[in-house]
């Protein structure tokens, strides 16, 4: 590993991020009647794409926005600007991880084909709410602004070619909502709701989504580790592998997620009762072993579409040898357009030969001259992995991730030497079932309030 790649400056990053804060700012105030600071920030944006495709229609939208006459396509070639310099961010940190480990670029795959696109008034519909929020400006949100996204949520719902697209639009009109009025807030998340609507309203192009799942493989799966997210109302385990085609060919990097949701009393051990039920692959990461799978449908970012009835368990494989062994000429598959942001850098590594140190409270690695940073709130609470037993580790696989200008490290799992023995401490080990004690007394907690609700929940009905 070549430390001193993560640690230099990537050139035109700063820059680039620059223009970026400069045009969330805009949104804060609003783009109904701009001043001449908000003019010139979306000028930058437009300034800083001038070399690309996107050069005319881009400085054409920012005339009109200057000239406070700006339409729904003017916002649209606006947010895909934004989106096009975050995702030059994205690959230049990629490519930076890939130099400083010696891996292979991601690999070529087709790009999503776009199939026919069902619900383009609705479509419409949310464009028009998003670009109404836009002229408006995060401090002048108010309740009934926020709920116009409601209707048309409600329509979008019932059809699975638009659900995701709805669960987005649904998510940030809550958070706006439970943020109203805005002229109120003591602080407003500036970049997280530039995502969101950016995101958002470049999705309600016809044709954006595309068409998500392109192939069907077969071979054995190795699973490095599982990261586990987790929200008061639902909960998300994502398993993170090496991919050994039956055919020979190279091995390559995939996930596999499942979510479920979950009532806000269901924490620790207990989220794993809940999805379990969904996906057997838990099964076998808490058993050390590998799966082998056939015909399993995976999209082109290299997710696959989990399915029981296409896997079932194989021989014992231990994810550190899988790490060391596999792990560096694994290829990662090519990130889809809208998905290519720093805040979705997540890459499987391997770390070794490195000691631990703590400052003011955070542990770091220092390895070959290098320190890098260890994000421990990031590690399940639904696990036996804790900082201590990363602070006694001496090996560790985890997601390298970008965060606030700096590269921090999630740990999956640490190897440790404990009475001459070489000892792993994974955060997925209670996935599929687990006889330690806090483990144990967290299930049987999650199992009592299912049991509750369901009774309450099955009282309410009857009445």
């Amino acid at each position: 590993m070549r430390g001193d790649l993560l640690s230099d400056p990537v050139e035109g990053l700063d820059e680039a991020l620059a223009v970026v804060d400069a045009f969330d700012g805009v949104l804060v105030a609003g783009l109904l009647r701009p001043g001449p600071a908000q003019a010139a920030a979306v000028a930058g944006l437009a300034d800083a794409v001038a070399g690309t495709p996107l050069a005319v229609r881009v400085a054409e939208a920012a005339g009109r926005v200057t000239a406070g006459a700006a339409g729904e396509d003017d916002f649209v070639a606006l947010a895909a600007a934004r989106s096009a310099l975050l995702g030059s961010v994205h690959d230049a940190l990629a490519l930076r991880i890939d130099e400083a480990f010696g891996r292979p670029g991601p690999e070529e795959m087709p790009a999503p084909a776009a199939g026919p696109e069902q619900g383009t008034n609705l479509l419409a519909a949310a464009r028009s709410w998003l670009c109404d929020l836009a002229r408006s400006g995060w401090r002048s949100i108010d309740h009934e602004l926020v709920a116009g996204a409601a209707p048309v949520v409600s329509a979008m719902l019932p059809d699975p070619g638009l659900r995701r697209r709805a669960t987005l639009l649904d998510g940030f009109a809550a958070e706006l909502a439970a943020s109203c009025p805005g002229a109120t807030l003591e602080r407003v998340p500036v970049r997280r709701w530039a995502d969101l609507w950016s995101r958002a309203l470049l999705l309600t192009v016809p044709g954006s989504a595309g068409e998500r799942t392109a192939d069907a493989v077969t071979g054995r799966l190795l699973p490095l580790g599982v990261d586990v997210q987790e929200h008061a109302t639902a909960v998300q385990a994502q398993v993170h592998a090496v991919f050994e085609p039956a055919d020979g060919g190279a091995p390559r990097l995939v996930r596999a997620g499942v979510s479920a949701p979950k009532p806000d009393t269901v924490v620790g051990a207990g989220l794993w009762q809940l999805l379990r039920p969904h996906m057997s692959l838990l099964g076998a990461v808490s058993e050390g072993r590998s799966m082998e799978l056939d015909a399993m449908p995976v999209t082109v970012e290299g997710d696959l579409v989990w399915d029981d009835e296409r896997a079932r368990p194989g021989e014992p494989a231990d994810a550190f040898a899988t790490a060391r062994v596999m792990l560096s000429a694994a290829t990662a598959a090519r990130v889809a357009p809208l998905d290519r942001h720093p805040v979705r850098i997540a890459v499987p590594v391997l770390l070794e030969g490195y000691t631990t140190r703590s400052e003011e409270g955070r542990l770091a690695f220092d390895l070959a001259g290098l320190t890098v940073a260890v994000d421990t709130d990031r590690m399940p609470a639904a696990g036996p992995l804790t900082p201590e037993a990363v602070a006694a580790s001496g090996a560790c696989v985890g997601l390298l991730r970008w965060d606030a200008g700096e590269f921090l490290l999630q740990p999956l799992a640490v190897e440790a030497t404990v009475r001459k023995k070489t000892v792993a401490v994974h955060a997925g080990a209670w996935a599929g079932g687990t006889t330690d004690k806090a483990g144990v007394r967290a299930e049987k907690a999650a199992t009592d309030a299912v049991a509750v609700l369901r009774e309450r929940a099955g009282r309410l009905l009857r009445k």
